[in-house]
């Protein structure tokens, strides 16, 4: 019953309470960030959401549109303002998320929505990432983040899959809340985030 019904009427009060205690918040970070980015505060982007089915992702913006002189965007690293490392240290970049919460896109705990791309490398254990709603954090978050290898954090979203429920909900959601004080696991070495997810040798999907 859970996972079919409640998790959504707990995903949609809890971002509906959130969304309002934290509007002047919200308010406050959509003036800051226009301000610093020099227009659009907003980042969005199409992701795979539950059976892989296409939303747009909604964020604060952390990063410039800078390119080289071939009209290429630069690496997110040569991009990724001082004001935007402090925005995603904290993880105030991810509010904007409670609305695609609040719509149903996403849920507050699942396997983190990558890119679209990553779609076709993922071999068939690890496509069953998608059998929910990606989360605003999930177990790869709490045990390691972005410092975590690729594999490792697929294999954290598919027993997440398999062991879903309301206390390990609620388990993630209070770790969640320590790791990000704590700002534990921001960035895998030497990147803005993590590198390109290329596929598991010898497991690709067909």
């Amino acid at each position: 019953m859970y996972r079919r019904f409640w998790k959504r009427c707990f995903d949609f009060l809890i971002s509906l309470t959130a969304l309002l205690v934290l509007s002047p918040l919200l308010l406050l970070l959509t003036l800051l960030v226009a301000v610093k980015m020099k227009g659009n505060p907003f980042f969005t982007q199409l992701r795979p959401g539950k059976d892989g089915k296409l939303f747009r992702l909604l964020k604060f913006r952390s990063m410039t549109n800078r390119r080289d002189e071939h009209g290429n965007l630069l690496p997110d690293r040569q991009r990724l303002t001082r004001f935007g490392k402090a925005l995603r240290a904290s993880s105030l970049d991810e509010l904007p998320e409670l609305l695609n919460i609040l719509k149903g896109d996403m849920a507050l705990v699942g396997p983190r929505p990558l890119l679209a791309e990553y779609l076709p490398r993922y071999n068939r254990v690890q496509a069953r990432r998608h059998e929910v709603r990606p989360g605003f954090t999930g177990l790869a978050q709490i045990h390691g983040r972005n410092a975590i290898s690729w594999e490792e954090k697929f294999e954290w979203d598919v027993r997440y899959v398999d062991q879903l429920s309301l206390g390990l909900d609620c388990r993630i959601l209070l770790k969640t809340v320590a790791i990000v004080l704590k700002r534990e696991g921001i960035h895998a070495d030497g990147e803005a985030t993590m590198p390109e997810f290329t596929g598991t040798e010898n497991q690709i999907c067909e």
